[in-house]
Parts: structure tokens; C-alpha cells; sequence
């Protein structure tokens, strides 16, 4: 119990994230009809205690706290991290609660993550996406990786897009191109392939085997989980579809970061957020090429640089870098 006078929110919830757990009070003992709103806070020496649960997890995943308590009834749900009026916020939910608060949602006009979204469209681009029924800037650039982007305000790459067409997708996956495109997109934080068509459309095609390429694509998706493959029906939907994906990646990353602080703030465990490669790692064609004749390795004078070239780059000029991933557990135990 949180036995501060006048207080609208008497109940303390300790979670077992970090050296001393975090501390929060909250209206409620439970998310039962609708998210509680919570609050930083000291946890009593003499506390009253009204509830001991075994934890079975307590995870961090960006800006929220995955917690599931080991017990039949009332065991999941989340903190999430947030801004409201101008100010973070936590609030605390369960799945239903979350269901409730934005029932049978449709397609949205609004601006994606709330912003004009600037977007990186590769200049190697041909007969491209314009986002012209979007509320987005298109700015063309080399990329490294991917036809459309977006950056953080430091200029790293944090999200990307490869669009496909269905005889595209098709011919890259039985040649093996896809799965190196594939291999580099997953090492940005978020990342996807977009095709634009449907699925179905898979097996209507005429000049290779539909089934192998059906294999080829479930092949794809579990080598390289973290890169989805979206078929998105038409050319209109696809690019809509990676507008509002680039747009989440984006808030997603900044929202991770201000998490991270309150986070370190409370529990004293800093949180280091990946944010993808910054500006120092995207290197021109021209770089590139210079490196692999140097490397005695044949490159053209034109068009996109190869990707297993572009690979041997970056692995000769980082071969000591970890890319390992950042995911914060906590330790199990009681809330």
C-alpha cells in the first residue's frame, strides 16, 4: 500500500527489472476495465504488503515492459512508455484493456507517427513510390540498403523498405539475390520486403514452378525472421503500408530511447538503445568500387555495386564490430 496523505494513487507495484527493481504507484491493484496510469516511486522499508505473485517473465521490448505472473488468472500485461501532453507517462494495460481502446480501427489519413515523414527514396529507384496522397517529403539519396528509408535526427538509417514486384520477387529468390538483400536489411533495426501483389498471385505464375517460389518465400521468412515479406495486393496499398512502417520505425526508435532513460532513471540499469548503423557507415558507390579494385575484386563503373561486394566492404572496414542486438531482461522474480 502507498500510504502517502491525499494520494489518487494508493498502491505500489514493484517489478523485478534491474539491481533494486522498478517501483511505481498506480490507482489500481489490476488493469481489470481500462489502463491505469502510474508514477515513479520510492518503495516503503516497512511496506504493507497486500499481494506477493511469482514473475514468470519481465521483459523489456522498446518502450514497454512485457510482465507475466505465474498464476492462472490476471497474469499479463504491460507497461508502456509514452508522451502525453507534452510529458512522459507510463501507463499500465492488459491485452483486453488495450482491444477495448481502439476497437474495429481503419485505415487512418492522418500524418504517420503524428509528423511530415521524411523519406530516403534510393536513387537507383526506377518508376518509384511518389507518396503523393501522403504526408511525406521524398528526398533522393543513395542507400545502402533498401529503396526507401528513414533516419533518426543523428542520421542514422533506422528503418527500410525494399519494394518488389511479383515477377521481381520471384526471379530474386530462385537466383538467390533476395536472400543477400534480405541479409543486409536485417541489419537495420527495422526492415521489410513489400510486394505488390497478393499472395495468391504466387500461384499464377507462368514461367518458373508457383510451388518453388512459395517454398523460396517460407524459406526467406524463417532465415531471416526479422525481415518480413508483405504482400500488400496492389501498388497503392504497398506504398501506403510502407509509409505507416516507416513512419511506426521511426517513433519507435525515439519512443525506445526517452524508455530507456526513465528506465535507467529508476531501476540505475542503463539501457543502451540500437539505432541502426549511423552516418559512418553508409559509404558511396565510389568508395566501394575503389576498395574492391584495390581488392582485386571486378566491379562495373555503373549501376548498383553488388551486394556481396558491398558485404566484403563493410566486413573488411568493421571486422571487429559486434552487431549484436539489445534486448533487456529482467531477472525473474516477484511482483
Amino acid at each position: 500500500m502507498n500510504h502517502e496523505e491525499g494520494t489518487s494513487l494508493p498502491y505500489l507495484v514493484r517489478i523485478p527489472l534491474g539491481e533494486h527493481g522498478m517501483v511505481l504507484k498506480t490507482k489500481e491493484p489490476w488493469p481489470r476495465t481500462s489502463r491505469l496510469y502510474c508514477h515513479p516511486a520510492e518503495w516503503p522499508q516497512a511496506p504493507e504488503i497486500l499481494e506477493r505473485v511469482p514473475v514468470r517473465t519481465c521483459r523489456r521490448r522498446g518502450a514497454a515492459v512485457d510482465l507475466v505472473l505465474d498464476r492462472k488468472q490476471l497474469n499479463r500485461s504491460q507497461f508502456v512508455f509514452t508522451r502525453a501532453r507534452g510529458r512522459q507517462m507510463i501507463f499500465w494495460q492488459t491485452a483486453k484493456v488495450a482491444k477495448q481502446a481502439r476497437p474495429n480501427v481503419s485505415l487512418p489519413t492522418a500524418r504517420a507517427s503524428g509528423r511530415v515523414l521524411v523519406i530516403i527514396a534510393d536513387t537507383n529507384e526506377r518508376r518509384g513510390w511518389s507518396f503523393s496522397a501522403q504526408q511525406a517529403e521524398v528526398v533522393k539519396r543513395k542507400l545502402p540498403i533498401g529503396d526507401y528509408a528513414v533516419e533518426d535526427a543523428a542520421g542514422r538509417l533506422v528503418a527500410a523498405v525494399e519494394r518488389k514486384s511479383l515477377d521481381d520477387l520471384a526471379g530474386g529468390l530462385l537466383d538467390g539475390r533476395i536472400r543477400h538483400q534480405a541479409a543486409e536489411l536485417a541489419g537495420l533495426p527495422r526492415a521489410a520486403i513489400v510486394v505488390e501483389e497478393r499472395y495468391s498471385a504466387v500461384f499464377g505464375l507462368k514461367f518458373v514452378r508457383p510451388a518453388a517460389v512459395a517454398e523460396a518465400i517460407a524459406e526467406l521468412s524463417v532465415r531471416v525472421p526479422t525481415v518480413p515479406i508483405v504482400f500488400a495486393e496492389t501498388r497503392k496499398l504497398a506504398q501506403e503500408w510502407a509509409y505507416r512502417f516507416l513512419g511506426a520505425a521511426l517513433a519507435h526508435v525515439e519512443e525506445d530511447r526517452q524508455a530507456a532513460g526513465v528506465m535507467a532513471d529508476l531501476t540505475g540499469v542503463v539501457v543502451e538503445v540500437d539505432a541502426g548503423p549511423g552516418p559512418a557507415t553508409t559509404a558511396s558507390a565510389a568508395e566501394v568500387r575503389r576498395w574492391a579494385r584495390d581488392a582485386g575484386i571486378t566491379v562495373s563503373d555503373k549501376g548498383r555495386v553488388p551486394t556481396h561486394v558491398r558485404e566484403a566492404f563493410e566486413a573488411a572496414r568493421s571486422s571487429s564490430a559486434d552487431p549484436g542486438g539489445h534486448d533487456d531482461q529482467g531477472d525473474q522474480g516477484t511482483v
